[in-house]
């Protein structure tokens, strides 16, 4: 039987150039438009050095909270969140999603599958400058210790009232739903779940390899959704913030739930 030869047309190299029908553009402008208002709020709020700390809440763009009176005088202003956003920041930046988010949508390399570049090159990997790709593993340490304090302030939004007991407040939920977003968005990671079992050739032969691989399983279903994770915890630091911010300029109130 003769083989039967298809002919497909040939897609021209060029920005944007796409035999896609679809709307393949509102991701990556959503993803531009999402990402640019989160550094411009979260420079903002670091260079604020104020509303970040009221009753029982602490922001978490400032947790732990850091005494940075040393820095007064400084031709610089000095604040907890410059400190400590470099952490979080450097988790996000390295992370695996978003390095196809942001490569989208702001350096357009490529703007979408099956979308064409600005220029044609070969895939070099993450080399030369982006070599700090890399370290994406060692700042899962960090966000991983930073889990301890948002759960520390979360837990506080119930017990650290002055008055004692056990209360619930809007805002304590606000700093409990942050805790378990950015719980979610880090234990998803793909580097964590390597780290717990990814990287094990055999599990019946491994030091604890029956709870490693119980551990495997479970951050694996996590990971499936970590897409998710990572927009919803971004949304999540950013509200809470902002709901400590507002409710310490007495813009609206925290109501108690009991």
């Amino acid at each position: 039987m003769a083989e039967k030869s298809v002919h497909l047309p040939v897609l021209q190299s060029g920005l944007g150039r796409t035999l896609r029908q679809d709307a393949w553009w509102v991701g990556p402008a959503l993803t531009f438009v999402v990402l640019t208002s989160f550094i411009v709020y979260a420079t903002f709020r670091a260079f604020e050095n104020a509303h970040f700390e009221v009753g029982p809440y602490l922001s978490p763009f400032y947790s732990p909270k850091i005494d940075t009176s040393f820095a007064k005088g400084w031709p610089i202003p000095m604040s907890g969140a410059m400190l400590i956003l470099a952490g979080p920041a450097s988790f996000r930046f390295t992370c695996y999603y978003y390095r196809k988010a942001y490569y989208r949508a702001f350096a357009m390399d490529p703007p979408a599958c099956a979308v064409g570049e600005a220029r044609g090159h070969g895939y070099n990997g993450e080399r030369k400058l982006l070599v700090i790709q890399n370290f994406h593993r060692f700042t899962l340490y960090a966000a991983i210790a930073f889990l301890f304090f948002l759960w520390h302030d979360a837990i506080k939004g119930f017990i650290g009232w002055e008055e004692g007991g056990v209360h619930m407040n809007v805002g304590t939920l606000v700093l409990t739903l942050n805790a378990t977003l950015l719980s979610g968005y880090t234990l998803s990671c793909h580097a964590f779940r390597h780290l717990v079992g990814g990287n094990v050739n055999s599990y019946s032969t491994a030091t604890l390899g029956a709870l490693r691989h119980s551990l495997w399983k479970i951050v694996s279903k996590l990971n499936t959704r970590h897409m998710a994770w990572a927009w919803c915890s971004l949304f999540g630091v950013m509200g809470a913030d902002l709901y400590v911010r507002m409710v310490d300029m007495h813009a609206i109130t925290d109501f108690r739930i009991f």
